[in-house]
């Protein structure tokens, strides 16, 4: 991702692609469409301060980056893990995770 040749994505100072002119990810458009099936004029209505052709362009960029968003977006969602894990060992599991795992409801 050393450099970005596309209207409306830039890298921040941490080399991550953002959309130009705000703090929105690249991968945060990405995910809402992954996760929720998103087009692009749905992801427009959870983020109706970007303008249409940014969310295309983040669509765009992550399908010509795909292999190398897709290990940055694992890497986060490891990282989640490891969070969730510390957690429970310092707390203990949460009362409500052991209730929806008793309902069968988590693994």
């Amino acid at each position: 991702m050393a450099t970005v040749d596309y209207a409306h994505i830039s890298l921040d100072s941490e080399g991550v692609p953002v959309l130009t002119g705000t703090r929105t990810k690249v991968v945060q458009i990405v995910l809402d469409h992954l996760a929720h099936g998103s087009d692009a004029r749905e992801i427009h209505r959870e983020f109706p301060h970007l303008p249409m052709g940014a969310i295309l362009s983040a669509l765009a960029y992550y399908y010509d980056h795909q292999a190398e968003m897709d290990d940055d977006i694992a890497r986060r969602m490891r990282k989640v893990d490891e969070i969730k894990r510390e957690l429970d060992r310092a707390q203990g599991p949460s009362p409500i995770r052991l209730k929806l795992k008793a309902q069968g409801l988590l693994p």
